[in-house]
């Protein structure tokens, strides 16, 4: 138990805090440091790469989460509401991060590979706007993780 404990709090902050830098601290700093096309560029290699481990972090949560719960609760009839709610969350930010991923971060690198700076442009606007929906989402799910049991 210690171990799947462990790598889902591993994988959680690697995913929420992830967000986090590139939405408050990143995304802030580059106007004005880079000029066109290059931030689309940095973004398109930082989420490239960052994605990577979200993949990576949705599994670990999933399997661990799934795990843990069952283990000590039984069948999901039988979980407490606040499992519950971090359950149902984490469906929610996986379907979004899976948008991401197949829709605006793809209509990135298509635009960034013909050379569109407008559509890419686009694209990272909604990238932005949903990463922000999701980190929101995130810190909720942080928060009922840390707390939901004394609810």
């Amino acid at each position: 138990m210690l171990f799947a404990i462990t790598a889902h709090i591993l994988a959680a902050i690697i995913w929420v805090g992830g967000m986090f830098f590139a939405y408050v601290c990143l995304r802030p700093s580059l106007p004005g440091i880079l000029k066109p096309p290059q931030p689309a560029q940095l973004w398109q290699a930082v989420l490239g790469r960052f994605f990577s481990w979200v993949w990576g972090a949705i599994i670990v949560l999933f399997t661990t989460g799934l795990w843990m719960g069952t283990t000590r609760y039984g069948g999901f009839l039988e979980w407490p509401h606040w499992l519950l709610t971090m359950f149902c969350l984490a469906i929610t930010m996986s379907v979004l991060f899976m948008h991401v991923f197949y829709a605006p971060f793809k209509r990135l690198q298509q635009a960034l590979n013909s050379n569109n700076l407008a559509m890419a442009v686009r694209s990272i606007g909604q990238i932005r706007r949903l990463v922000g929906v999701n980190l929101c989402l995130g810190l909720v799910v942080a928060v009922v993780g840390a707390a939901g049991r004394y609810l």
